[in-house]
């Protein structure tokens, strides 16, 4: 039989001592795990599609701005530590060549969830040949941040959004690849999300042989393809004289500013913002497990002005409005790069809003877009999904004021109520006023 040992109450302070420092390193070491982890995602790697000296490149760009970035960047101690290590690691490389992308258009569409971004990205994919166009590949990125770290910081995401952004105006997919799960073999993955949604990867030679027993989850709908060749699409890319991407994970458009300053790249930015009330009563739909309290609060009690889901809700509407601030005031970075288009705009005036889109892009209007946009803006119906593109768009506008509840409009216009002053969305005073359809709660405004 075991015997109780006694100990004396200085060796029980002394082992409690011992498992409190046991107890500390092992935290440390897995934070560090983690770290090491998501800065692997981070780190380009040398590969058969694209040069290393390309990849770094992509990470720091080849400017005296970005160069004197890295040095400030190893004496910030703000910044998250996988970059800090990435940098460190970064050994000057020769300069590519800068003629590859001169006369070609970048667009990058951003936005938020349930503004209508899907809807007009089509825009831009469905110009035709030559176009290559991109839908949310950074949605890899922030699942890979999320995973690794228990939730999307933004510190550490921005960097990581926009390495990822530079590389694919580039036409290279390298440092995509390394937030790609499972990870690519031999830089081919049946695992892109939304390939299907892009015409450019659904097309020869891009789309390739069915491979038998591999599982696409996100298969082109025009074709069977097999799983995707990076390679090719990097290919294809650089063939194509134009580049767009829609991202919707993007939350400052300041973190963009070195595409902006990238002498290799013509980067056009367009922000869609909607009215939020109108955002949050999709949202409601769409993502019902996600606003189960907002559903609650619509059906009973009153809506807690200091709960975590208010505060996210205006920390989504401040992001919007201090990146369009950004935009609107024309820094020497952004002079002639951005463009503000609100999706109410587009809902009611879409060959003309499309026209102005393509006009500041600089790309021309073909007529392939025109008969998507007159087919695609007078959809019935039957069609007309929560994640259709196809809609009929002039009803769209005004749908979402019989379907939330007049509380709920209050407690967007209270903490939204600076972000739709700058957008033209007029506060409605009452319930009656809400659901009356010959007040309109848009404003005439001109952001050019």
């Amino acid at each position: 039989m075991w015997k109780r040992i006694q100990v004396c109450p200085r060796m029980r302070i002394k082992y409690t001592i011992f498992l409190v420092f046991v107890v500390a390193l092992v935290i440390i070491e897995k934070e560090n795990n983690i770290i090491s982890r998501v800065s692997d995602k981070l780190t380009p790697r040398q590969t058969p599609q694209t040069p290393l000296q390309a990849s770094v490149v992509a990470l720091v760009g080849a400017t005296p701005q970005n160069e004197s970035r890295i040095s400030l960047a190893r004496l910030d101690p703000g910044l998250p530590r996988h970059m800090k290590r990435r940098l460190e690691n970064f050994t000057e490389q020769p300069e590519p060549e800068r003629l590859s992308s001169w006369g070609k258009k970048h667009i990058l569409l951003l936005a938020t969830t349930r503004t209508g971004s899907s809807f007009v990205g089509e825009f831009f994919n469905q110009q035709g040949g030559n176009m290559f166009y991109l839908f949310e590949p950074l949605w890899h990125v922030e699942r890979v941040l999320t995973l690794e770290t228990g939730g999307t910081n933004a510190t550490a995401a921005a960097p990581a959004y926009r390495d990822v952004l530079q590389g694919l105006f580039l036409c290279d997919f390298t440092t995509l690849e390394g937030f790609i799960e499972p990870p690519p073999v031999d830089h081919v993955t049946p695992a892109l999300f939304r390939r299907e949604s892009s015409s450019s990867l659904c097309e020869e030679p891009v789309c390739g042989p069915v491979v038998k027993g591999v599982f696409e989850r996100y298969r082109c709908r025009t074709r069977r393809c097999g799983p995707l060749n990076l390679t090719m699409a990097s290919e294809s890319c650089r063939q194509k004289e134009h580049r767009a991407i829609k991202s919707v994970r993007v939350r400052q458009l300041e973190t963009l500013r070195p595409l902006a300053e990238d002498p290799r790249l013509d980067v056009k930015f367009i922000q869609l913002v909607r009215d939020p009330r109108a955002v949050l009563a999709s949202r409601m739909v769409a993502f019902s497990a996600k606003y189960k309290n907002w559903k609650r609060w619509a059906v009973d009690g009153e809506v807690p002005v200091d709960d975590d889901e208010v505060r996210k809700l205006k920390g989504n509407c401040d992001n919007i409005r201090v990146s369009a601030e950004v935009g609107l005031k024309q820094p020497e970075w952004l002079r002639d790069r951005y463009m503000l288009v609100r999706y109410e705009d587009i809902a009611r005036f879409p060959m003309r809003k499309a026209t102005e889109m393509y006009q500041f892009a600089g790309i021309p209007f073909t007529s392939k877009v025109k008969e998507w946009i007159l087919k695609n803006t007078q959809a019935s119906k039957e069609v007309s999904g929560v994640y259709s593109t196809q809609k009929n768009s002039s009803e769209q506008v005004e749908k979402w004021r019989f379907s939330i509840p007049f509380k709920l409009a209050q407690v967007v216009q209270k903490v939204c109520g600076p972000t739709m002053k700058l957008f033209g969305y007029k506060f409605a005073e009452s319930k009656e006023m809400l659901m009356d359809k010959s007040i309109s709660l848009i404003a005439e405004k001109n952001f050019s």
